[in-house]
């Protein structure tokens, strides 16, 4: 089973940063996907973007150009850089291992 901790959500103005981090813990496969997914208030949950042990990376277009997601594999890490907020970014953040282990949630709310 893996577990899985997210942090660095909080509030941050429209076109500022943030960067959320996802440490991993337990049995990790070699072959996997590591997802970010966020929800906001009266939405379903989104898939945001994702990577995957064979190299593959996706993003939602909402977040295209603005949206970097990264993982250090020693560290059993994974990032989501969040650049140019906007305020319906705002949502609670989760990040998944392969759908099947999920986080937590962090909130991040952008606003003025």
């Amino acid at each position: 089973q893996v577990q899985l901790v997210e942090s660095g959500g909080g509030l941050v103005q429209p076109g500022g940063s943030l960067r959320l981090s996802c440490a991993a813990s337990g049995s990790i496969s070699s072959i996997y996907a590591m997802q970010w997914y966020r929800q906001a208030p009266g939405k379903q949950r989104e898939l945001v973007a994702f990577f995957t042990s064979g190299g593959s990376t996706r993003y939602a277009d909402s977040v295209k150009g603005r949206f970097t997601i990264s993982g250090e594999k020693a560290q059993r890490t994974v990032y989501l850089q969040m650049n140019s907020l906007k305020p319906e970014d705002t949502a609670v953040y989760y990040c998944a291992y392969n759908r099947l282990s999920w986080g937590q949630g962090t909130q991040v709310t952008v606003s003025s």
